[in-house]
């Protein structure tokens, strides 16, 4: 049910941010076009930072546990943990990169 409701919680904000950056009343050349690519720019930053705040969650917690199991094993585990967190960032980087591009073709 927690899941089920965190799922409908982050949709419900993606499609707000949608609705949000659909339409900027400045009546362009594209007409419905220029609404769809608004509307796939914040999917694109929806998702990429959705994916990547889930990932840094479940990487920080198995981290953490793994520490607290094995105290000795910090070392081995912080330089993996670290370059995992920014592979995971650049994704949501990413999803940022492609909403401006898409936002600039509007």
């Amino acid at each position: 049910m927690k899941i089920s409701k965190n799922f409908g919680l982050a949709l419900l904000a993606l499609l707000c941010g949608g609705i949000a950056l659909a339409e900027d009343g400045s009546g362009s050349t594209y007409g419905a076009a220029s609404g769809l690519i608004a509307l796939a720019a914040s999917i694109a930053v929806g998702l990429g930072t959705f994916g990547a705040a889930s990932g840094q969650g479940k990487a920080t917690a198995a981290a953490l546990e793994g520490i607290a199991r094995n105290p000795n094993s910090r070392a081995d585990v912080f330089t993996p943990f670290i370059l995992g967190l920014a592979f995971m960032e650049f994704q949501a980087i990413m999803g940022f990169l492609i909403a401006f591009l898409l936002l600039n073709k509007v």
